[in-house]
């Protein structure tokens, strides 16, 4: 039952799917739940992107595969709130626009967007477009399995983040700080359950040897960002969590459409 209340809160946290009145009463909310919910960050996953691949089979029956993927890619923005593309734009105007960290840490907390930010939010979903509609020749199923299974394996890669990293900046309104203060083993544990499954859909699609790609390029992916922010930053924000999500989600697209010499 804990674990159902848990999935809720990130459910609440993560999405604007509605968890309100007598629900969200129920499911009830402290630091420490917070923290435990992290663990089903890839259970989320689930939801975004079988919406991302229901609205996708949906509008391709009667769109182009360009347009379809288009729509898709709208509705998970408008479901998330767009809020791990703002970590993005925040993570890129910090660490483009400075290379001290105070200051960077200092950007990033600005809600105002960059020309760093902005051109990365503007190449992230353009390539992530691109990818996604050069897989469409691979059929419109391709599409709907590399959706859904981005979509929680990119959820899995900042658990890795915060299970590597300590937490840096505004420790009193930072909404990351609940979630790192700790991420156990068995949490961890919880959100490599939830993504695991994720591997069939694209083992069945698109075949084993596309479905192990897409780990290593999710796990790449983890890496890089978890070594850029202990680097830059000694630690990571909760910009630098979206951040590490929209790169993974990219580098499984990235290695799912990749076309290997015959």
């Amino acid at each position: 039952m804990n674990a159902l209340r848990h999935f809720l809160l990130a459910l609440q946290f993560f999405t604007r799917v509605p968890v309100t009145g007598r629900l969200a009463a129920w499911v009830g909310y402290s630091p420490a739940m917070l923290r435990a919910s992290a663990a089903h960050f890839p259970g989320v996953g689930w939801l975004v992107g079988g919406v991302a691949a229901g609205v996708f089979l949906l509008a391709q029956a009667g769109l182009p595969p360009l347009a379809a993927v288009l729509l898709s890619t709208a509705a998970t923005v408008w479901m998330t709130g767009a809020f791990h593309e703002d970590g993005l734009a925040d993570t890129a105007d910090g660490l483009g626009g400075s290379a001290g960290r105070e200051r960077a840490l200092q950007i990033m907390k600005d809600s105002r967007i960059g020309s760093y930010g902005a051109l990365a939010l503007v190449l992230a979903l353009m390539l992530k477009v691109a990818l996604l509609a050069a897989l469409a020749g691979q059929g419109a199923w391709a599409v709907a399995a590399a959706m859904l299974s981005a979509h929680v394996l990119s959820r899995l890669a900042p658990l890795a983040v915060i299970r590597a990293l300590p937490h840096v900046g505004d420790e009193g309104t930072s909404k990351s700080k609940p979630l790192a203060d700790a991420l156990s083993g068995p949490a961890l544990a919880v959100g490599v359950a939830w993504s695991l499954p994720a591997l069939l859909p694209v083992a069945v699609a698109l075949g084993p040897a596309k479905a192990a790609a897409m780990v290593v390029a999710a796990a790449l992916a983890a890496l890089w960002m978890g070594r850029l922010l202990r680097r830059r930053l000694q630690g990571f924000t909760g910009d630098g969590l979206g951040a590490t999500q929209q790169l993974a989600e990219l580098a499984v697209y990235l290695a799912l459409a990749w076309r290997w010499p015959a």
